[in-house]
């Protein structure tokens, strides 16, 4: 007969454990209704759902909520669905939407020329070694950042949906990533074996222009070309006819949204101890651009991005976020609400980790880009709740639209991007310290 393992589950301990659960007979209760219904329609808390509304004391009138479908391209739709704001401003249109599959395309090719130098900057690295790991892990996800968000646009421009809509792969982009990306590996794989075959810079670099240029053709395959210049005309809300003629994804952006993106600043809410307050950071290897600005957070209390994001709305800028969006959320009820979910109740589960536990746990990170688009500010000025505009089309909550709570902005919030002039002088003197450099798997270097 085996001997006994020290640390072992053996019979003794799972008859233990069966008796435990069925001593309580509120255990049967909570097993009978979650097998049948899954867990979160038995530990919501109704009164929650009760006392939640989607009115505010502030809000931006938008057009209809976007729908990104089947893709991860959150990011792009929602640094999209701010600068469509001003677009619609300026050329008076009722509604109007820029292309996410125009960034998407450009950022599939500039993340794969991105890969490429990284793979060529660590051939001395081991391939079992963390940092090869890292890179070879997720080459090519539909995530990004806001200052990848800011590269885009800035070298490319954006354009109308009309003139490069979506595509089959654009909105359901699941195996085209994984096409691309079993590529992205193989390249690697390959200049690697050259590198230590002793092939010179220059032959890695000419097998690195043939692997981009075979890769550009695989992204054209799955999502079209992208327009180099298109014919622009459109009639306002008024039956007005504007025909502007010829022009370029970047004329476009400098004529029709002329956003400075210098006069923006990324801030972070990351209370953990390796991260004080008042402090730059940047992540290394995170990017999506070779030669294009860095990903740069300035760190600072929760409170201060509050003030900063209440007042743009205030005065009618739509705020650009990121969360973790897959805490305390109903979706169908479009609520993100701190207290929404009381698994204690139905499983024991305890709340004992905070913000800042559960960054350094893994517990949470953030995963999901929307906009602020309103605020309900309470009779001594102090937020309540906000407004959220997701990019999952218009079947839940407020026709897409959702409300979270100030509790849940405080939990589970960790970035947003505002205007300099929302600011004061002690968080705008961070942005000339030099960066301190997080390494790529430190949680701030997550994706949305």
């Amino acid at each position: 007969m085996r001997a006994p393992i020290q640390g072992a589950i053996d019979g003794a301990d799972i008859q233990a454990f069966q008796e435990a659960f069925v001593a309580d007979p509120k255990n049967t209760l909570a097993m009978n209704a979650v097998t049948r219904s899954g867990i979160g329609p038995v530990a919501i808390r109704r009164e929650v759902l009760a006392r939640t509304n989607h009115t505010y004391s502030h809000w931006i009138q938008t057009p209809e909520a976007t729908n990104q479908k089947a893709s991860g391209r959150c990011w792009l739709f929602a640094g999209l669905n701010t600068l469509r704001l001003k677009a619609r401003q300026r050329m008076g249109l009722e509604s109007f939407e820029l292309s996410q599959a125009y960034l998407m395309f450009w950022d599939k090719v500039e993340k794969a020329n991105y890969f490429y130098e990284n793979i060529l900057a660590t051939l001395d690295e081991p391939l079992d070694g963390r940092l090869l790991m890292w890179l070879l892990a997720q080459p090519l996800s539909d995530a990004g950042q806001w200052d990848m968000f800011v590269n885009l646009i800035e070298k490319y421009g954006v354009v109308p949906k009309a003139v490069m809509p979506e595509s089959f792969s654009s909105s359901a982009s699941a195996h085209m990533n994984g096409v691309l990306t079993t590529r992205l590996r193989d390249d690697a794989r390959q200049l690697r074996a050259m590198a230590a075959q002793g092939a010179s810079t220059d032959e890695l670099r000419a097998a690195k222009a043939e692997m981009m240029s075979r890769f550009y053709g695989m992204v054209v395959i799955h999502l079209g070309p992208p327009p180099m210049q298109f014919h622009w005309e459109w009639r306002d809300k008024e039956d007005v006819f504007h025909r502007h003629g010829e022009i370029t994804p970047q004329e476009f952006f400098r004529t029709y949204v002329g956003v400075n993106f210098d006069d923006y600043v990324c801030l972070i809410n990351a209370p953990t101890d390796d991260k004080p307050f008042y402090r730059l950071y940047t992540v290394q290897y995170l990017g999506n651009i070779v030669g294009g600005y860095p990903v740069r957070y300035l760190n600072v209390p929760v409170d201060v991005i509050k003030r900063a994001a209440a007042q743009s709305i205030v005065e009618g800028e739509a705020v650009w976020f990121g969360a973790d969006v897959g805490k305390q959320w109903a979706r169908d009820e479009g609520i993100l609400h701190d207290a929404l979910y009381d698994y204690g109740l139905v499983v024991g589960l305890p709340d004992g980790l905070d913000k800042a536990a559960r960054l350094d746990y893994g517990e949470s990170r953030m995963n999901h880009a929307m906009v602020f688009t309103g605020v309900d500010l309470d009779d001594d000025g102090n937020p309540t709740k906000w407004r959220v505009e997701n990019s999952g089309g218009t079947e839940a909550g407020d026709k897409g639209f959702m409300t979270m709570s100030d509790g849940w902005f405080g939990e589970y919030l960790y970035e947003v991007v505002v205007h300099r002039r929302y600011l004061d002088d002690q968080v705008l003197a961070v942005l000339e310290q030099e960066p301190i450099v997080l390494p790529p798997w430190d949680p701030m270097g997550a994706l949305a």
